[in-house]
């Protein structure tokens, strides 16, 4: 292992370079498969159910897991300048749900059908797709912007966000009838223990299976009580093929509008993950390389999206859940990834594979993703404190979070807005990142203030202030 003493020392069992065997690279990637399968399936299950999209659904379903194995090989092999180079997992973006639902309600508002819809989706999402590929190339010049104090924000937004995802799951899934049952939440409550008992042994891979370990076994424990079901595993189809632009490619600029501001969110967004995929990698989270990584990780994000929408799939965005299992896991190889790609490849072009893992009962996941949402947003906290808990930096992070976790709790708040800004400010993130941005750039910085930032961006931070 090229890395051993570095790994060993920053709590890595394999660094980003290290190639892991096969069996281990295997056991890793399952993981992350794991973590994001449902998270990559999810908003196509949305569109279609919303949309009306019946017997296309399947088929999207099957296209959104090739190209996820597509992007993720992508981001992380580094071809040309596309790319960060990192143990990214692609994924599809809920971001864009809201915009998406939009444009197909106004397709299907003028009379259109599911191909039309599907069409005009597509379309829209590829052009605006360029807006991001635009963005990468000049994120650098935007430091003044994307500063620690705003990408910790971000970051700690994002993993406290999804937690209420874990928390349904938990409780049974979104519409469940036994939402809260006992038995729920005695399932998420044993595969939570059992990652955590297994994450604590010094085993290398004991602990590198503590998430499929514990997943397996809420699985088996559903199965057994008549959680699970396979009798829908009887109508998914053998093989799915890629076809590029199957329904066709259309145009509305009212549709594209706010999926090209989306795609500018995202782009921050993909810079707070890139930002945390790096810190739990132990890579430089500024300076050239960090720089480089940024620009090729945004920029892969504009190009899977663009190919996503090709091969008929809802726009890409890096995954932040993946960031936990690799805390967790102490796997940060990007070799793995190779393994994460084409096992996503496999589950798409073979759908009862994938069909299997849908059956994963929601309780059972969500025990996983409660620890691994909740490790993202202390990544967040860790990059905010070394930025330094100045008064300036904690009223941006307060009044920040404070939005983002309000508009979550109290979505009534804007519903006295006009449609396509509540679309566009609606999403925790959103508001989060704008005010974050806003308060980053208007609030002045004290001369001890500008000192703590530049100590924080050259390193040379006092040794009260660093983390071990």
């Amino acid at each position: 292992m090229a890395n051993k003493d570095d790994a060993a020392h920053s709590d890595l069992v394999f660094g980003l370079d290290d190639k892991p065997g096969f069996s281990v690279s295997t056991f890793a990637a399952l993981q992350h498969v794991l973590a994001s399968f449902i998270g990559i399936i999810t908003p196509t299950l949305i569109v279609g159910g919303v949309l009306g999209l019946g017997s296309e659904v399947p088929y999207l379903v099957s296209m959104a897991l090739i190209v996820s194995g597509i992007g993720t090989f992508i981001q992380a092999r580094r071809i040309g300048p596309v790319g960060s180079g990192l143990l990214c997992v692609q994924g599809t973006s809920f971001a864009f749900l809201s915009s998406i639902l939009a444009a197909g309600f106004i397709v299907k508002g003028n009379g259109g059908g599911p191909d039309e819809i599907l069409s005009t989706i597509f379309g829209v999402c590829f052009l605006a797709a360029f807006v991001e590929i635009f963005l990468s190339r000049f994120i650098d010049k935007l430091k003044r912007v994307i500063t620690p104090v705003v990408t910790g924000t971000i970051i700690t937004l994002i993993g406290l966000s999804l937690i209420k995802v874990s928390m349904t799951d938990i409780a049974g899934g979104f519409g469940a009838p036994d939402l809260g049952a006992p038995v729920n939440l005695a399932l998420a409550g044993l595969v939570l223990i059992t990652i955590v008992i297994f994450n604590r042994f010094q085993i290398h891979m004991l602990r590198l299976s503590a998430v499929i370990i514990g997943l397996s076994v809420g699985f088996i424990v559903a199965w057994s009580i008549g959680k699970v079901d396979f009798s829908s595993l009887n109508d998914v189809s053998l093989i799915a093929i890629p076809v590029p632009f199957k329904y066709g490619f259309s145009f509305d600029f009212a549709a594209f509008l706010p999926i090209a501001i989306i795609y500018l969110i995202t782009a921050l967004e993909t810079t707070g993950d890139l930002t945390a995929n790096s810190m739990v990698s132990k890579q430089p989270v500024k300076g050239p390389v960090y720089i480089n990584r940024i620009k090729g990780g945004v920029l892969a994000d504009g190009v899977n999206s663009a190919i996503a929408s090709t091969l008929n799939s809802l726009p890409m965005t890096t995954f932040s859940q993946n960031n936990g299992v690799i805390q967790l896991t102490g796997v940060a190889s990007r070799h793995v990834a190779l393994f994460i790609a084409g096992i996503l490849v496999l589950l798409g072009l073979f759908p009862v594979i994938g069909g299997v893992l849908q059956q994963m009962p929601k309780p059972v996941l969500g025990g996983a993703t409660l620890i691994m949402f909740g490790t993202v947003a202390m990544a967040g906290v860790k990059i905010i404190a070394e930025a330094g808990l100045n008064r300036r930096n904690m009223l941006i992070t307060a009044i920040s979070i404070g939005l983002g976790l309000g508009v979550a709790s109290v979505p009534e708040v804007l519903s006295a807005m006009p449609k396509e800004l509540k679309n566009i400010i609606g999403s925790p993130l959103t508001i989060g990142a704008l005010s974050a941005i806003i308060l980053n750039f208007i609030l002045p910085l004290k001369t001890a203030e500008k000192v703590t930032e530049e100590q924080t961006e050259t390193g040379n931070l006092p040794a009260e202030d660093k983390t071990a």
